[in-house]
């Protein structure tokens, strides 16, 4: 028995409290700290394992690549003659360092071509509900270019932009402004496909029609274009503002004049705001004789 023991029991205090054993081992406290441990010795474990390995192996020189070239073959049976020279040919480290191919630049088409491409066209997921595409109607060599939103559900059962009221109503409003529908102008829209039930376009499927309607433009070259409602202005003019800001002025489109109005079935729906889309079209009219006239005037001048 030790003295401080003995001091104890002299003066009453009983027995000395002792710990029991193997208490702490189980202690939650403890175990995370075995746990974390056991952890970072396997890591190092395995940064060894790692450090001890050739770096031949694990890298691809340009003469492992120039040699392993030949042995890239594509055929089925020649995949399975040589697996395994193909499996070390085309490592998986190899294949994710390369870098992304550069994204194809657009094809022109011919206005043939360009048809025919809408005509197939599955860009988007319109082409499972539609009956047809829209391409365009009028003049493709006219001056004028008119461009709306998107096809009804006449236009969608005809092929044809405008042929329902609001095309009516289109007619008329040209036919005031002294202009023929089929000579002096070419009318498409921004999608070739109706949205269903008359929705508002999708940016996806603005996105996935918009070469086609810049390709349009190149091949009409207008002097001018009337942009028919919001998203027809917004799109072509890369704005969110509203269609009553940017009417009354003149904006351009790729150094081509263009003018903003209401779509004729935004104006069927809101009758006064008929008088306004008629200030467009005269708006328009008058920059159109403007630079009609400047281009007659510089055709004319004597060449130095």
């Amino acid at each position: 028995m030790n003295r401080s023991r003995f001091i104890q029991q002299a003066i009453g205090l009983g027995p000395q409290w002792q710990a029991r054993s193997g208490w702490f081992e189980q202690h939650p406290a403890e175990l995370e700290r075995k746990a974390w441990q056991l952890a970072q010795q396997q890591a190092s474990q395995s940064a060894a394992t790692a450090a001890e390995i050739p770096p031949a192996i694990t890298a691809v020189t340009e003469a492992d690549a120039q040699l392993a070239a030949p042995l890239l073959v594509t055929s089925p049976a020649a995949m399975a003659s040589t697996p395994e020279l193909i499996s070390v040919a085309a490592p998986v480290t190899a294949i994710a360092e390369q870098p992304a191919a550069a994204p194809l630049p657009l094809v022109e088409l011919s206005w043939e071509q360009l048809e025919q491409a809408v005509a197939n066209c599955q860009n988007c997921q319109l082409c499972q509900t539609r009956s047809q595409t829209v391409f365009g109607r009028g003049n493709p060599q006219a001056r004028w270019m008119l461009i709306g939103e998107a096809p009804g559900e006449q236009e969608d059962r005809q092929g044809q932009p405008f042929v329902g009221k609001a095309g009516q109503l289109l007619d008329n409003m040209l036919a005031a402004a002294g202009l023929d529908r089929e000579n002096d102008v070419y009318i498409a829209n921004v999608l070739k496909c109706r949205p269903p039930g008359n929705r508002n376009p999708a940016p996806a499927e603005i996105l996935a029609c918009s070469n086609y309607l810049q390709q349009q433009i190149r091949h009409v070259q207008p002097t001018l274009i009337l942009a028919l409602g919001r998203f027809a202005v917004q799109t072509l003019l890369q704005t969110e503002q509203s269609i009553g800001k940017l009417r009354g002025q003149l904006h351009h489109y790729q150094g081509i004049p263009l003018i903003a109005t209401y779509h004729p079935a935004y104006l069927l729906r809101n009758l006064p705001d008929k008088a306004k889309a008629w200030q467009d079209m005269v708006l328009a009219k008058q920059h159109f004789n403007r630079l009609s006239k400047a281009a007659s005037l510089h055709t004319t001048q004597p060449q130095p």
